[in-house]
C-alpha cells in the first residue's frame, strides 16, 4: 500500500541503527539510558502505525481499528514525551556532559524530574483513552479526527514548544550538535503537516520521528570503549613506569648521598682545623665539587617534587644584598679562567631585608647565570638587578644577558623542557643535565613570577625574571644579629645522643658534626645494637636512626623500640633517601623528625636545638621560655592559648625556627587575612577557579607555617578541586572552609592582642 511506504522504509533504517547501537559497547550514562528507550519505542510506534493504517483502510468498521488508532496516538505521544525528557536532560544546567548513572549526586535530580514526566504521560494517556475518536476512510485514504485527536495534537504541540523554550533558555550549557534533532523535528513537523493537509494519503509524522531518532544517535557521545580500555592500560603502564622512576630516584639519591655525606662532612670539619693555606684551598675545592654534585642530585629530586606537586615555597626574612653577593661570588668562581667580562649592576635602592624564599631565588639566579657561563666563550655576561617598589612590595627585575651562541627561534619554545639540550654536537664538552631551566621556570611560576627569554642566534641571549617580594622594615645589621644568635652553637654537654648507622664513615661524620655541641655521643652500627642499648636500660635524649640498614631497617627498629614499655625518646630519621615526600612518609611511620644526608649543619642545629636542652638546664626557644632573639608579645595570650584552640605550634616552630619569627609571621597573617578572604570569596563568586586556586594555595601555605593544620588541609582540598575546575566541590564545601578560617581569625586576633578585651 502506497500510504505505508514511508513507515516501511523507516522501519528498515531504524532497525539498522538499533543493531549498530545495541551491538556497540556504551558508557552507562543517563543520555544513553533515555536513547535506548527512544529507539525501542519508535520501532514499536512504527509497527502500531502500520497496523492502524492497514486496518483503517482495509477494515474501517472493525472493532479493532479505533483501539489501534488510539494506541498509535498513545505511542507517538509517549515517544514525544521520551524525547522531551531527553531535551530536558541535555539542556539542564545540572548536565555537565554525559552524566554516568552511578553519579548519585546528579542522577537523583534527574530521577525526580522523570517522575514528573511519568505523571504527565499518565494524564495524556488517560485523555486519549477517555475522549472519543472518529475515523475517516475512503479511496485509499484514512485519518482520525475528533476530541481525542485534537487533544493529542495539542499535547504534542505543547511538548514541542517546551523543547524550544528549554533549549533557548539553556543554550549555553548545550553542546551545539545536540541542538540538531530538536530543531530538525520542529522544521520537519511543520513540513509534514503542510504535506499531509495537501496529500492526506502521505503519512509522515511517525517517519519524521524515526528520522529524528536516527539523527539523535549521531549526537550521543559514546567514546570507543576499546580505546578507553587501551588508554586505561596505557595509564596503568605509565603509573608503573612513574613508580619505577621514583624508586630509581630514591635509590640513586641514597647511593650518591651516602658517599657525599662523608666527603662533605669531613671537608666541613677539616676546613675548621689549623691547616696550611694550600691545604685549605684544596679542601675548598673539594667542598665546591661536592656541592656541584649535590646540585645535580638536588636538581633531579626537584623535578620529582615538581611533578608530584610537592615542591613548596618556604618564605623567610633574608638579606637581599647578601644574597646577591653570594650569587656573584659563586659565578665568579665558575668563570675560572674564561676570558669573559662579568658586568654587574645592582640597584642601590633595593630594600636591605626582604621576605621570600631566599634559597629558591638564589637557585634561579645561579641556574640562569651558570647557563650563561656554559654557553658563552668570549665577550661578556651582564647581571642586572632593578627594583620597582609599591607600598610594601618590591618587584625584583633580574636579568642575565650574554654574548654567547644564542638560541635558534624554533628552539626557544623547547627551552624549558626537561632534559632538553640543544646542538649537542657543538656543545659536547659542555656539562649539564638539561634540568636547570626547567626547574627555574617552575620555581618562578610557583612564586607567581614571570620569566622572559630574548635571543638572537649567534649573538647572545637575555633572560629576565621578575618576582615580587615583601619588604621588611629592618636593616641588614638587625637581621645579621638575629642570624648570628640563631646559628650560634650551644653547649649540650648534659645530653646523650645515640647514632645508629651501618656505615662506619657516616658514624664518624655524625660524631664529628656533633662534637661542637659537646654532647655525649654513642655510635652503633645496627638496629639490633640500638635495641640492646635501650633494653639494657641505657638512657638517651635523642636517637639519630639510619633507615636503610641490613637485617633490620631503621623503620623496623623504630617499630620494635615503640613496643618497649615506657619508651619515649625522640627518634629522628637519618637517611640519604631524600626523594619527594620522604619527610612526610617518615613522620607518618612514627619518626619524630627527619634529617637528609649529607647532613646540613643548619638542619642538624635545628633538630638538636628542638630536642636537647643546654647544659645549664634552660629550655631552648621553641619551648615557652624566651631566647635572646625572641620578640616579646604585647598581648595577654600564650603558646598554651594557641594549643588549646587546636593550633599545632610545634609544627609552626619546625618551619619558622623560634617564637620570635612565629609571632612576626602571625602578625603578618593577621594583617593580610581580611583581604585574602575577601578575594577568595570574590573569585569564588566570579567562578574564577585559576585565581581561586592561587589564593587558597596561599592560605594553605600560611596555615602550615603557623600550625593551623585543619585550615591547611581544607585549603589544600579546595586548591586541588579548583585546579581541576571542580566548581561543585568548591560550592558545597566553601562554608566549611570559611567557618574554620573565621575561627582561626578570631584566635589570631586574640593572640596578637587586638581582641584581648573582648
Amino acid at each position: 500500500m502506497s500510504s505505508l511506504f514511508f513507515q516501511i522504509s523507516s522501519v528498515f533504517y531504524v532497525i539498522l541503527v538499533a543493531i549498530i547501537y545495541f551491538a556497540k559497547e556504551k558508557i552507562a550514562t543517563i543520555e544513553n539510558n533515555i536513547y535506548k528507550n527512544i529507539i525501542v519505542w519508535i520501532l514499536l510506534t512504527l509497527i502500531v502505525d502500520m497496523a492502524s493504517v492497514y486496518f483503517g483502510i482495509k477494515y474501517p468498521n472493525s472493532s479493532i481499528t479505533l483501539p489501534l488508532c488510539k494506541l498509535y496516538l498513545s505511542c507517538i505521544l509517549i515517544w514525544v514525551m521520551l524525547f522531551t525528557y531527553y531535551v530536558f536532560t541535555i539542556s539542564s544546567q545540572k548536565n555537565s556532559g554525559n552524566i554516568k548513572i552511578d553519579d548519585n549526586e546528579n542522577i537523583t535530580y534527574f530521577k525526580k524530574a522523570s517522575y514528573i514526566f511519568i505523571i504527565i504521560g499518565i494524564f495524556i494517556n488517560l485523555g486519549i483513552l477517555l475522549l472519543p475518536l472518529n475515523l475517516y476512510s475512503g479511496n485509499g485514504i484514512m485519518y482520525t479526527y475528533g476530541p481525542c485527536a485534537i487533544f493529542s495534537y495539542g499535547c504534542g504541540g505543547l511538548l514541542i514548544i517546551y523543547w524550544i523554550i528549554s533549549i533557548l533558555t539553556n543554550h549555553r550549557s548545550i553542546k551545539n550538535k545536540k541542538y540538531w534533532p530538536a530543531y530538525t523535528f520542529f522544521v520537519l513537523a511543520l513540513i509534514s503537516i503542510f504535506i499531509q493537509s495537501t496529500y492526506p494519503n502521505i503519512l509522515l509524522v511517525t517517519s519524521v520521528a524515526a528520522y529524528i531518532t536516527v539523527l539523535t544517535y549521531f549526537t550521543i557521545e559514546n567514546p570507543d570503549i576499546k580505546m578507553i580500555e587501551q588508554l586505561n592500560v596505557a595509564k596503568s603502564q605509565a603509573e608503573r613506569a612513574n613508580r619505577a622512576k621514583t624508586d630509581f630516584l630514591s635509590s640513586m639519591s641514597h647511593e650518591i648521598r651516602t658517599p657525599l655525606n662523608a666527603i662533605v662532612g669531613f671537608s666541613q670539619a677539616l676546613i675548621e682545623e689549623n691547616i696550611s693555606n694550600e691545604a685549605r684551598e684544596e679542601v675548598n675545592d673539594i667542598i665546591m665539587s661536592s656541592n656541584n654534585l649535590l646540585e645535580i642530585v638536588n636538581g633531579i629530586l626537584d623535578i620529582s617534587k615538581i611533578e608530584a606537586n610537592k615542591l613548596e615555597i618556604v618564605n623567610t626574612e633574608y638579606d637581599s644584598n647578601k644574597l646577591m653577593k653570594e650569587v656573584i661570588s659563586l659565578i665568579r668562581a665558575r668563570l675560572a679562567s674564561k676570558p669573559l667580562d662579568f658586568r654587574i649592576e645592582i640597584d642601590p635602592t633595593m630594600p636591605p631585608v626582604l621576605y621570600g624564599d631566599y634559597i629558591r631565588i638564589k637557585q634561579i639566579l645561579i641556574n640562569i647565570l651558570t647557563n650563561a657561563v656554559k654557553y658563552t666563550k668570549e665577550g661578556y655576561i651582564a647581571f642586572t638587578v632593578n627594583t620597582v617598589i609599591q607600598d610594601d612590595v618590591c618587584r625584583l627585575i633580574m636579568s642575565v644577558e650574554d654574548s654567547g651562541q644564542g638560541i635558534k627561534p624554533e628552539d626557544i619554545d623547547k627551552l624549558f623542557t626537561k632534559f632538553q639540550r640543544f646542538e649537542l654536537e657543538k656543545n659536547i664538552t659542555t656539562e649539564g643535565t638539561g634540568l636547570g631551566l626547567a626547574i627555574t621556570k617552575s620555581l618562578v611560576e610557583l612564586m607567581n613570577g614571570k620569566i622572559v627569554v630574548q635571543s638572537k642566534y649567534g649573538e647572545g641571549s637575555k633572560f629576565t625574571v621578575s618576582i615580587d617580594q615583601r619588604i621588611i622594615p629592618k636593616t641588614s645589621e638587625e637581621l645579621e644579629n638575629i642570624d648570628t644568635i640563631d646559628s650560634a652553637p650551644f653547649n649540650a654537654s648534659g645530653s646523650k645522643i645515640l647514632v645508629v648507622d651501618d656505615n662506619n664513615v657516616n658514624l664518624k661524620v655524625a660524631n664529628r658534626l656533633l662534637k661542637d655541641y659537646h654532647a655525649n655521643v654513642t655510635l652503633v652500627s645496627s638496629g639490633q645494637e640500638c635495641l640492646n642499648k635501650i633494653l639494657d636500660g641505657e638512657e638517651y635524649d635523642l636517637i639519630l636512626l639510619d633507615d636503610m640498614m641490613p637485617r633490620m631497617t631503621g623503620t623496623e627498629t623504630l617499630k620494635n623500640l615503640k613496643n618497649i614499655i615506657g619508651f619515649s625518646i625522640p627518634v629522628v630519621a637519618l637517611t640519604a633517601n631524600a626523594i619527594s615526600g620522604m619527610r612526610e612518609r617518615y613522620l607518618a611511620l612514627g619518626f619524630d623528625d627527619y634529617l637528609a644526608k649529607p647532613i646540613n649543619k643548619d638542619q642538624l642545629y635545628a633538630v638538636l636545638r628542638k630536642y636537647l636542652v643546654e647544659s645549664d638546664g634552660v629550655i631552648l626557644p621553641q619551648e615557652d621560655n624566651t631566647s635572646k632573639m625572641q620578640i616579646v608579645n604585647v598581648n595577654n595570650h600564650t603558646r598554651e592559648f594557641l594549643e588549646s584552640n587546636g593550633v599545632d605550634v610545634e609544627r609552626g616552630l619546625e618551619l619558622l625556627g623560634d617564637m620570635g619569627m612565629y609571632d612576626t609571621t602571625m602578625e603578618d597573617f593577621y594583617q593580610e587575612i581580611d583581604t585574602k578572604l575577601e578575594k577568595i570569596n570574590m573569585y569564588k563568586e566570579q567562578r574564577d577557579m585559576p585565581n581561586y586556586a592561587i589564593l587558597v594555595h596561599s592560605l594553605k601555605s600560611d596555615s602550615k607555617y603557623l600550625g593551623f593544620m585543619k585550615l591547611a588541609e581544607l585549603a589544600y582540598n579546595h586548591e586541588m578541586a579548583s585546579k581541576e575546575n571542580n566548581q561543585a566541590f568548591v560550592d558545597e564545601n566553601y562554608n566549611e572552609l570559611m567557618d574554620e578560617a573565621m575561627r582561626i581569625y578570631n584566635v589570631v586576633k586574640k593572640y596578637v592582642g587586638e581582641g584581648k578585651d573582648e
